[in-house]
């Protein structure tokens, strides 16, 4: 049990300094992120040695591929070398958030009935049976029944990229004709790998594959073009903290509303989220995409028979 509480805190430790250094406008320098460290109960009072500093900063680069670099014409101040990593959808940046977090509710536990969380519709033993195919390049045997279906259907398919979505964790998966489709980990009844190894295109990005995406619908057909939606009230206050999309930007203000341009594929999940800001978040061209979404929420207003 010992050795794992000392993992624990040395990874308490790992995030302390990314989160101090990174908080940081221009850098601190070994004294002054000493004078932060004896602040904490982690420390006991006694300072951080350079030699331990060296190594929590090899860790961090080899755990969390986290550059601490030293401006030697500055002091010797230390930075984040690749400091836009943590404002970014990257493994290292929700690595590193899940893990602050899990820190502060592990020390939190006094107060459980005060901190509420959501719930995250996933098997652990399922997401490390598909993270060990991917790493091996193996082929799985997927058993998938989506909603609404009587039975699973078996699929054979290459597990390009896993990704989590609004608390929902999907797999894309490659078919041999060069198609992909996406499965909800939750709707998988059954997973074996095969003896089959496949070698993923040198040139598939996973990132990109989404890029043009609002969520995870990307097989439906349609094709990213310009969108301007109209917020009102709060919800201009929300997208301008929570863009809806890495392409957004403000486009202009007026008495209560504000405007926004996005560029991405107007798919199902996007015009359902739409549809569910109500009348706080309009949407202003493509004028197919509103009549469209004016429809739905007049098919939404009347009571079905």
């Amino acid at each position: 049990m010992q050795p794992t509480m000392k993992h624990y805190d040395k990874f308490k430790e790992y995030i302390w300094l990314v989160d101090t250094i990174s908080r940081s406008r221009h850098g601190l320098t070994l004294a002054e992120l000493n004078d932060e460290w004896v602040k904490t109960e982690m420390s006991g009072g006694v300072p951080m040695h350079r030699n331990t500093f060296q190594r929590h900063k090899d860790a961090i680069e080899q755990m969390f591929g986290l550059f601490i670099e030293c401006d030697t014409h500055n002091q010797c101040r230390y930075y984040i070398g690749n400091e836009h990593v943590l404002h970014s959808d990257s493994l290292q940046n929700w690595l590193l958030q899940t893990m602050t977090v899990s820190n502060l509710i592990s020390e939190s536990l006094n107060m459980q009935d005060r901190i509420l969380l959501e719930h995250v519709a996933t098997d652990g033993r399922r997401l490390q049976q598909l993270i060990g195919a991917m790493r091996s390049s193996r082929k799985i045997r997927l058993q998938y029944r989506p909603y609404q279906a009587q039975a699973a259907k078996t699929y054979t398919i290459a597990p390009c990229c896993l990704k989590l979505c609004r608390q929902r964790w999907y797999l894309l998966g490659g078919y041999d004709n060069g198609r992909y489709a996406v499965f909800a980990l939750d709707r998988m009844e059954k997973v074996s790998l095969t003896d089959d190894h496949f070698t993923l295109d040198p040139w598939f990005d996973a990132g990109d594959f989404f890029s043009e995406c609002y969520g995870v619908v990307v097989g439906d057909g349609s094709q990213a073009e310009r969108i301007v939606l109209r917020a009102f009230g709060r919800e201009q206050y929300a997208l301008r903290d929570l863009p809806l999309h890495h392409t957004q930007r403000l486009l202009a203000e007026g008495d209560g509303h504000t405007d926004f341009e996005l560029t991405l594929r107007p798919t199902s999940d996007l015009k359902a989220h739409l549809l569910s800001r109500g009348r706080w978040l309009k949407v202003l061209s493509p004028e197919w995409l509103a009549d469209e979404i004016r429809r739905l929420h007049l098919e939404a207003a009347v009571t079905p028979l």
